[in-house]
């Protein structure tokens, strides 16, 4: 993460006793944003040249071993209880076997287009449960603001990258059952945040999730002679193993230990507009008119849900 932003963090947090500002809150949403807005052009990039059960395998290990290396430097932490270890033992299934893997699978067998507008329907999910097992509000303000963003992803995801079929099927349907993990996994995740702190409570997650997964993807990649990969197969899961497993799922635990999960989600639906954005500037993609309305739309919703 960027040193200005850590820092900014650390003075919000001073200055506020203990919960940052909103518009660091804002500020470390939209870098989240950004990040996993390139998760899945990224995640393609791999999948075309590698097994997904090997792909798996390499992203969780590495994930699972910085993860146990940064957290073996902290000291004097709040002892876990035996409920609550078994409850981050639950995220970590939701949250790689369950999520990551089953994405990975799908994604192989989809669009990157696909997978963006899917995971789009995650706020939908994430402020249903929230309102079940969390107890946020259920307001009329933040239901017509979801569907109104989600109208808006899908006006911008179908203008001309989103062609619906039967060749699609299958991975579309793995990618659902990976969205609702994820959300499954974030709201069971939320109080052990706010109770022990994102960095361990992720890390932990990830690392029990990862050592689950490690003998199936052993055996997959037993035989397969990873050092002769292209080095783009190796940008691809360094930053989906680093980048989104390490930093992205930090930052969205972190921001949801100070904001309603409900709020965050919508926020997210952004996500393919920037996605957009970087293919336009960086993939020389045109920035059809689609973009531009559904771009209007997306924002109009999630304004609807965050100004009183």
């Amino acid at each position: 993460m960027n040193y200005k932003i850590m820092t900014a963090i650390i003075d919000s947090t001073i200055k506020q006793g203990g919960r940052p500002s909103v518009r660091i809150l804002f500020t470390i949403i939209f870098l989240h944003q950004i990040i996993s807005s390139l998760a899945y052009p990224v995640a393609k990039l791999g999948l075309n040249q590698l097994d997904p059960f090997v792909y798996a395998f390499l992203r969780f290990t590495i994930c699972a071993a910085i993860y146990s290396l940064i957290l073996s430097f902290r000291k004097n932490l709040v002892k876990i209880t035996p409920k609550d270890r078994l409850r981050i033992f639950i995220v970590g299934i939701l949250l790689i076997p369950m999520n990551q893997l089953i994405f990975l699978i799908g994604q192989s067998k989809t669009t990157a287009g696909h997978g963006a507008l899917l995971f789009a329907t995650t706020p939908l999910f994430i402020f249903i449960l929230a309102v079940i097992f969390l107890g946020e509000k259920l307001s009329f303000r933040k239901i017509v603001g979801i569907i109104i963003a989600l109208i808006g992803v899908y006006v911008v995801m179908a203008g001309g990258k989103i062609r619906f079929g039967t060749e699609n099927l299958y991975g579309d349907l793995l990618l659902v059952i990976s969205v609702l993990s994820w959300a499954t996994g974030t709201i069971v995740g939320i109080p052990l945040a706010r109770k022990y702190g994102a960095l361990r409570a992720t890390g932990l997650a990830l690392i029990y999730g990862a050592a689950v997964y490690f003998p199936f993807g052993l055996y997959r990649a037993w035989n397969v002679n990873i050092w002769h990969f292209p080095w783009q197969v190796w940008l691809s899961v360094l930053y989906m193993a680093i980048v989104i497993s390490i930093l992205a799922y930090f930052l969205w635990y972190w921001v949801l230990k100070y904001m309603e999960a409900s709020r965050v989600a919508i926020i997210q639906n952004i996500q393919p507009i920037i996605a957009s954005g970087v293919a336009a500037m960086l993939l020389a993609e045109p920035i059809t008119q689609s973009l531009i309305i559904g771009g209007a739309v997306v924002i109009a919703g999630v304004l609807m849900t965050e100004i009183k």
